[in-house]
């Protein structure tokens, strides 16, 4: 008779530091912190989050009482503050510690989810939330979802949806509500189902100056570009006059910006240059190309059909 395979040793004790490591939930955080300038107090938010959900993974595995946290979370903030990208950084941790099974982000608006007549707002609704189960459903500027104003809306239809598969789902399922601050909260009080559901409120703050300039540096070397030392004083000087005028959308604005810049930066070159461009003059974007925007001449105001949605696209 031989004797059985002694039974594997249950775990006694886990180190949370290899965890860490090994999980991929580090190299997430790297991620957040190299990739996002500034936003102290939202990675602050965020590092907090994963400590917690490492917290209550080793406790099930040592068969301590434990309960899958709520992750439901509202995201405030003004716009190009850096919400979408959280959001996708914030999948990926979920996915990585385990309590997602895909990590993929789906962003939506009103429009992808409330339909136009009735019959139309379920199937759509229904749709969305299938394509984001296992992952993150990020509906961003929610408080559209709820018009009050308008006895024939369907959005309620749709919220009660989501509330719904928020509360039955939730260990398939993680939803974000993103908006600025105070529609959001006329929303949490309009909707007390959503509050009672949210567990994690992270407001995410504007850009100073200094970091809106060191994103701007961010994305030119990205695309090999950089500014000459008249272009870094001009540019500074549009930071702070931007801010001022309509429209401000922090490093949304100052991509379009930088759009626009590169626009004048290609017309210059293309209509002045004689004889072949090295690499450097081609990559340079000089003071011309930042002060020749309509910021520096006040007209803003008067030109606001250009803006959007507050993007900024029209303000470079």
């Amino acid at each position: 008779m031989t004797s059985a395979e002694p039974a594997a040793a249950a775990e006694t004790a886990i180190d949370l530091r290899a965890e860490y490591e090994s999980s991929g939930a580090k190299e997430v955080l790297e991620e957040l912190e190299r990739d996002l300038i500034g936003l102290e107090p939202v990675k602050k938010r965020i590092r907090e989050t994963a400590a917690l959900l490492l917290v209550e993974r080793a406790r099930g595995r040592l068969g301590l009482a434990h309960q899958t946290p709520t992750l439901h979370m509202s995201f405030t903030g003004n716009p190009g503050t850096g919400k979408t990208t959280v959001a996708m950084k914030m999948a990926d941790l979920l996915h990585r510690l385990g309590y997602v099974r895909k990590g993929h982000l789906v962003t939506v608006t009103r429009d992808d989810l409330v339909g136009q007549y009735i019959g139309h707002t379920a199937p759509k609704t229904k749709e969305i939330l299938k394509k984001a189960m296992g992952g993150v459903l990020f509906i961003d500027e929610a408080y559209y979802l709820y018009r009050p104003e308008n006895e024939r809306d369907y959005g309620q239809e749709a919220i009660e949806i989501l509330l719904q598969v928020m509360e039955n789902q939730r260990d398939d399922l993680v939803v974000i509500l993103a908006g600025y601050a105070d529609r959001m909260e006329r929303f949490f009080e309009s909707n007390p189902g959503f509050r009672s559901r949210i567990a994690h409120h992270i407001d995410f703050p504007d850009y100073s100056d200094d970091e809106l300039f060191r994103i701007a540096g961010h994305i030119l070397a990205e695309q090999n570009y950089g500014l000459t030392p008249a272009a870094e004083a001009a540019l500074k000087d549009y930071i702070r006059e931007r801010r001022k005028q309509p429209h401000f959308a922090n490093a949304r604005s100052i991509r379009n910006a930088l759009d626009r810049a590169r626009l004048r930066q290609a017309n210059r070159l293309f209509e002045s240059a004689e004889g072949p461009l090295d690499a450097a003059a081609l990559s340079a974007i000089d003071e011309a190309d930042i002060r020749a925007s309509r910021v520096f001449r006040g007209g803003l105001a008067a030109d606001r059909g250009g803006e959007g949605t507050g993007d900024g696209s029209g303000a470079s």
